[in-house]
């Protein structure tokens, strides 16, 4: 039987002459071909349609025959991206201007928010690549890119099917008006806001009148993306088709909240939030890339389960280039590559220190920590690990990598590095102390591993519940508390004296 089903797969392989099919791909010493509708062809590859299914064929190991074999120089790429209206329309035009850019291209932008980005090689004038966006909710967004009829999605959240890569991050920020009164919210007077429990401004410590809550539709990414935190969905009274139609209503009317993206709050006002032990909780660049910041809105490329035109590729590898992040930048997003402020620069940390230190943290305890904290910078790299363990979550593992590179690298010469372990402030002192001390050393151990030299190691230091970022009374605010930081201190080495040049 096993011979038969071999000796039938090898038969259906040879060319036939009954078959009307497009074209057929026979291998350079001509001993198989297969015969196909043709999908595609990237420059690399064919993509074909075969009584065997989908097959994705080296154009390298085969000769196509028929009419619809095409021009195997530079053929032109067709890359359709769907997905988040507002992240799609910030991001991508910079993105693909200065992807154009890198590689010597012209870019010629889209004439109108339907049509479609052109790259064209300035040596031939032939053009390269058509790029287009057609903004649609999650679910058709991902119909399509499954179907064949999309090459790339915006979204927010990664899908267990589907390729991912991080592209910018945001922040979700609650916003009013700009003459609302409100000085301030915490995250659970928010939380209710949200599910619809406030109708008054007065239960939120603002004036007697009624709240209007600004919301997307239901089927749009921010709003699943809410429904996700909050573990139900948020309940709005007017719903808009973008953030910045969103943001527009609400700085017109005195009453009215929303939560929206830090890159579209337009001409509304960010209204401080705070968590429930009033730690001051801010947006800034660093907090989000650190994931200090809790309510941070990641921004990814989806791919689908199936090979991508060579240019989208090459996209999706310039992403992470330092000129990409420049764009993301420019685009009003959060840029993904790491950045460092000093330590003098965020005193709210200091004064959360001495305000939230537990009745066993000392005095020296703080002193220690200060003394240490003096003339350091902090990278935004900041490793947080899953409830309950010491394994490292998603973003930390990407941390992990950067730092690594970035220490073979050299970046860090003439610096001395730190990694600093923090814990919550459940438990007795000590034992949280030799849990952040195990943390930061696990941090150091995975460094060696992935290859950096005993040399350039950073060193270890443990503070436990000393330096808290955010409130102890919830499972949010002791998973933000447990963590490893990294600092930077000048390092000033004795220089080898100079060869005696007489």
């Amino acid at each position: 039987m096993m011979g038969y089903w071999r000796a039938a797969i090898i038969a259906a392989l040879l060319p036939f002459a009954a078959a009307a099919q497009d074209v057929t791909l026979t291998s350079r010493d001509g001993a198989l071909a297969i015969a196909g509708t043709l999908q595609g062809y990237d420059g690399e590859f064919f993509r074909i349609e075969s009584s065997y299914g989908p097959l994705t064929i080296d154009a390298s190991g085969v000769i196509c025959d028929g009419p619809a074999c095409p021009d195997l120089t530079a053929p032109k790429a067709v890359i359709r991206l769907v997905g988040e209206a507002d992240a799609g329309a910030a991001l991508l035009p910079p993105l693909i201007a200065a992807f154009a850019k890198s590689r010597g291209l012209i870019y010629t932008a889209p004439v109108t928010p339907a049509a479609v980005a052109v790259l064209t090689d300035p040596a031939t004038n032939k053009v390269l690549a058509e790029i287009s966006f057609r903004p649609l909710p999650p679910d058709q967004a991902r119909a399509e890119l499954k179907a064949g009829r999309a090459e790339l999605m915006v979204a927010s959240a990664t899908e267990p099917d589907l390729g991912s890569k991080a592209v910018a991050l945001d922040a979700l920020v609650p916003v009013v008006a700009g003459d609302n009164p409100l000085p301030g919210i915490s995250t659970i007077d928010l939380a209710r806001v949200l599910a619809g429990e406030v109708k008054n401004w007065a239960e939120v410590g603002g004036p007697d009148m009624p709240m209007i809550l600004h919301g997307l539709a239901p089927d749009s990414d921010l709003q699943k993306a809410l429904s996700a935190r909050l573990g139900r969905d948020p309940v709005a009274t007017i719903t808009h088709d973008t953030l910045h139609d969103l943001a527009a209503a609400v700085a017109k009317d005195p009453w009215a909240i929303a939560l929206t993206g830090r890159a579209s709050v337009g001409d509304a006002k960010p209204l401080p939030l705070s968590d429930s032990c009033g730690f001051p909780l801010l947006p800034s660049g660093l907090a989000v890339k650190a994931g200090d910041y809790p309510l941070t809105l990641p921004v990814f490329l989806l791919t689908p389960r199936r090979r991508l035109p060579l240019m989208a590729r090459e996209f999706l590898d310039f992403l992470a280039l330092p000129v990409a992040q420049a764009a993301v930048a420019q685009g009003g997003y959060i840029d993904r590559s790491p950045e460092s402020q000093p330590m003098t620069a965020d005193g709210l940390r200091l004064i959360n220190a001495i305000q939230g230190a537990g009745e066993e943290t000392t005095l020296a305890d703080l002193k220690r920590l200060v003394d240490l904290m003096d003339g350091a910078d902090r990278l935004s790299l900041t490793f947080r690990f899953q409830d309950g363990t010491s394994a490292l979550d998603a973003a930390s593992q990407d941390n992990l990598a950067d730092l690594a590179r970035l220490i073979e690298a050299g970046v860090f010469r003439n610096k001395r590095l730190i990694l600093a372990g923090f814990s919550d402030g459940s438990g007795a002192a000590a034992t949280n102390l030799d849990l952040s001390q195990d943390r930061a050393q696990g941090i150091q151990d995975a460094l060696k591993q992935d290859g950096v030299s005993d040399a350039a190691l950073p060193q270890v230091e443990a503070f436990g519940e000393a330096l808290p970022m955010a409130c102890d009374e919830t499972a949010a605010g002791r998973r933000l508390n447990r963590r490893v930081e990294v600092w930077l201190k000048p390092s000033f080495k004795p220089t080898d004296t100079p060869p005696n040049e007489n």
